[in-house]
């Protein structure tokens, strides 16, 4: 496994950022999925999008040993903590980082994430919201989408007022990744919004696998966006178990999302 830590200059964010970059080039002979002939390796290299949650950073939780087995490079982007939304401040266009700038970039670099057929997303709490948004935001991009335990607070954020925030942070800290909090229900800062427009346009959007944990506190936005997708007859996979809102949970299902983008021929 190469690892490579990347550094280039970003319109969206005003200045140079970072991603890392795991490529499965150098896969020992000895490891289990390498005796006898591996069937993911007759095929072109597929690429996945990894992205951390809030507080998080690149390289906090990477499947390199999956990479290995499946034949996929993983890109790992910095999104600070900015919801992976483009805030409304200079600088802060981590959506269109993510969706345009970076798949361009590595396409244009590497020769990877050409298209949707082989180019997936997948992040863990507010990953799992980037994952989701992103990837109905950008469906000619993205093929899959996994999203884990995904902080689904649109609805929460837009009854939010001056000065009234919640434990994670305050107010303008919202409003600055949402925009104005009264009208983000109606934005494309909330899936559901991005979702009835796609479906309006009669455009196929990207598989959905979501998951999470029956003692997580963001359980019931979970629910609610599941209901959503349900009440709007689009397909995806939704999985809860027991666990909460820890990385043994996310690497059970960081497991069973990857068998499902990959295991295929």
């Amino acid at each position: 496994m190469a690892k490579l830590t990347v550094k280039y200059f970003s319109e969206c964010l005003a200045r140079h950022t970072t991603f890392e970059m795991y490529l499965p080039n150098d896969v020992r002979a000895s490891l289990p999925w390498e005796q006898g002939e591996n069937p993911y390796r007759k095929r072109p290299m597929k690429t996945l999008f990894l992205l951390h949650g809030y507080t998080g950073s690149a390289d906090n939780y990477v499947p390199e040993y999956l990479s290995e087995q499946y034949n996929f490079a993983v890109i790992a982007p910095n999104g600070e903590n900015g919801f992976w939304l483009d805030g409304i401040s200079t600088g802060h266009k981590f959506c269109t980082l993510l969706g345009e700038e970076m798949p361009d970039y590595v396409s244009k670099t590497f020769g990877l994430a050409k298209g949707p057929e082989d180019t997936y997303i997948l992040g863990l709490s507010m990953g799992g919201f980037g994952a989701l948004h992103t990837g109905l935001a950008y469906p000619d991009r993205f093929g899959k989408i996994g999203a884990m335990s995904s902080a689904l607070i649109v609805h929460e954020v837009a009854g939010m007022t001056p000065g009234k925030g919640n434990e994670v942070a305050n107010y303008e800290y919202y409003r600055e990744c949402f925009g104005q909090p009264d009208q983000v229900l109606e934005s494309d800062n909330n899936p559901e919004t991005l979702v009835d427009k796609l479906l309006s346009e009669d455009k196929k959007l990207p598989e959905i696998y979501m998951s999470c944990g029956t003692e997580d506190f963001l359980l019931e936005n979970n629910r609610e966006f599941h209901r959503f997708l349900e009440s709007r007859h689009v397909p995806h996979e939704y999985l809860e178990s027991k666990g909460t809102h820890d990385m043994q949970f996310w690497s059970e299902y960081t497991e069973k999302i990857v068998k499902w983008m990959f295991d295929s021929q």
